[in-house]
């Protein structure tokens, strides 16, 4: 603390202060559709993700079955007690997590992670291809410009 008789000011040493006094309110935002798993209960080294069982009231099997032949497992109820559990009109899926139509599944990070990478490949030849064709068609006397480059600029925007 500094002597205020000398410097004629009251001043708290930096310690005391705290940022939580000038913190901004939160602003209001409507609450999520679908839940999150608690991360107390999740199981380490897995990733968790919300799949289509049904749409329009149909139960859409063939997207089940590919997320199950892909590595996603669906989640028990019993393991995520904090989500409500909302039943679906199919028993097939009475023990696991199913709201509006979407089932909590889980899958391994690695695979996620690898398909991830197969899907990122898929768009880089795609985008590849797109240049590629774009670049055909150029013609010298009526050049193509291919503008799907970015940039940042700094300065004052004057």
């Amino acid at each position: 603390m500094v002597d205020t008789a000398k410097t004629g000011q009251d001043r708290t040493d930096r310690k005391v202060e705290t940022r939580e006094a000038v913190a901004r309110q939160k602003a209001w935002a409507p609450p999520s559709v679908l839940p999150d798993p608690d991360p107390e209960n999740m199981v380490e080294g897995y990733a968790y993700r919300w799949v289509r069982v049904a749409m329009n009231g149909n139960v859409d099997a063939s997207n089940v079955s590919a997320k199950l032949r892909e590595g996603w497992e669906p989640v028990k109820a019993s393991d995520h007690p904090e989500i409500e559990l909302v039943a679906i009109e199919n028993s097939r899926f009475k023990d696991n997590i199913v709201i509006g139509g979407l089932m909590l599944c889980r899958a391994p990070v690695e695979m996620v992670e690898q398909r991830q990478s197969y899907y990122d490949g898929q768009t880089q030849n795609q985008m590849r291809a797109v240049n590629a064709n774009l670049m055909r068609e150029n013609n010298p006397r009526m050049p193509l410009f291919n503008e799907s480059k970015s940039s940042v600029a700094f300065g004052s925007g004057n």
